[in-house]
């Protein structure tokens, strides 16, 4: 039986609260102990977030279908697999829940609930890597979803880790995420005036993918997310 809305909400709410606390304690923590070595700290970064999604949808992807992300929420209701109506109520909360979990991981680490960050991540590398990184994620979780949807929370764990990797922008691949990292002036942290750029580039991606996959494969029922 579908959940109640209200339930649903909170679902989301508190998955994508614990996948920014996850975001953003495990940079610091990786920054600390990496003495200055970028890249261990990246690694470690990458591996937490990885292996705290795979948990975390696998968690809650039967209460809200663990969307964590306004993309994910998008490219279901341009899918037609989930209603529009809705859709404002998953966004609200994914982007309450991500600047909780912001709050969260810099009071663990013993600094301030909020910090601005001033950390730059611009110009049109880091914006073109974002539509490849959210791009990709939707096609994984499309694919996945319709012919393997018990191997989604692995699919998507591994491809963000992985994207941390290949992109030049560390994939941030969700404007939730994105906002939330601009209240944390940490390793994770991005400037408030690098994120429209980037948000921008998240939808198109996932528009791109969406609209590819309904292409891929057509089907008369849509499955739900």
């Amino acid at each position: 039986m579908k959940a109640s809305m209200a339930r649903r909400a909170a679902a989301e709410f508190v998955g994508t609260l614990l996948l920014l606390a996850a975001v953003v304690g495990s940079g610091i923590m990786g920054d600390r102990l990496a003495g200055g070595n970028a890249a261990i700290a990246l690694l470690a970064n990458s591996v937490a977030t990885g292996a705290a999604l795979i948990a975390i949808v696998a968690a809650f992807g039967s209460i809200s279908g663990a969307h964590f992300n306004p993309v994910v929420t998008f490219s279901a209701a341009v899918n037609d697999g989930f209603p529009w109506r809705e859709t404002p109520v998953y966004v609200l909360a994914q982007c309450a829940g991500a600047a909780a979990g912001v709050v969260v991981a810099n009071l663990m680490f013993g600094l301030t609930a909020f910090s601005i960050s001033v950390k730059t991540r611009s110009g049109p590398a880091q914006v073109f890597s974002e539509f490849i990184a959210t791009f990709g994620l939707i096609a994984v979780i499309w694919g996945c979803v319709r012919s393997r949807p018990a191997f989604v929370p692995v699919a998507v764990g591994t491809y963000i880790a992985a994207a941390y990797w290949f992109t030049a922008s560390t994939s941030f691949a969700n404007p939730a995420v994105t906002l939330a990292r601009s209240l944390t002036n940490t390793f994770a942290g991005i400037r408030p005036a690098d994120i429209a750029p980037f948000v921008a580039a998240q939808l198109a991606g996932a528009l791109a993918a969406t609209l590819l996959f309904r292409w891929l494969t057509p089907a008369s029922a849509v499955p739900s997310l």
